[in-house]
């Protein structure tokens, strides 16, 4: 029965173009009509270019921060203090600019979401992509070990040495 009506409902043979005239749709009244050919670019190969070193950067950033970012919520879960000061400071310095960066991360991964409808591009093997993951595995995991340290010791430890843990 399916086949009956579609047969009924199909065009004729006699309708159908030559098949050696390809150009059929063009020609209009004896003459060759001119074909209107649009080529678009997509958006995003403009914006990956600019974003390169961006990403690069937010990518190596986010490989060396995260690991400290749980080498100090252990350390503060454990002893109640972030990270030592180290030589000069640059213990501490590296554990302050690793918070930053993976709030950086987080911050512009909401903003793209925001602005695009997804997330970060996934950058070479991934890595962005996985950058973006552990950033919000790192903030949850703050705000975990932040509120438990609250709980616990009444305050969360400021961004300074102090006499309680360094002094």
């Amino acid at each position: 029965m399916q086949a009956s009506i579609m047969l009924l409902l199909s065009t004729p043979l006699t309708s159908l173009p030559h098949p050696y005239n390809y150009n059929t749709a063009c020609h209009r009244n004896g003459a060759f009509a001119p074909l209107k050919i649009q080529a678009m670019a997509k958006e995003d190969q403009q914006t990956e270019t600019g974003n390169g070193i961006i990403e690069k950067a937010a990518m190596v950033g986010g490989l060396i921060s995260t690991p400290v970012i749980g080498w100090s919520l252990y350390t503060l879960k454990t002893t109640g203090c972030g990270l030592p000061p180290g030589p000069g400071g640059s213990i501490g310095a590296l554990e302050g600019v690793s918070y930053l960066v993976v709030a950086g991360i987080v911050v512009w991964s909401a903003y793209t979401k925001a602005k695009t409808g997804s997330g970060l591009p996934t950058g070479p093997f991934g890595l962005l992509g996985a950058v973006e993951g552990l950033s919000y595995l790192s903030l949850l995991a703050i705000i975990g070990v932040f509120g438990l340290q609250f709980v616990e010791q009444g305050s969360i430890p400021g961004p300074l040495p102090s006499d309680q843990c360094f002094g």
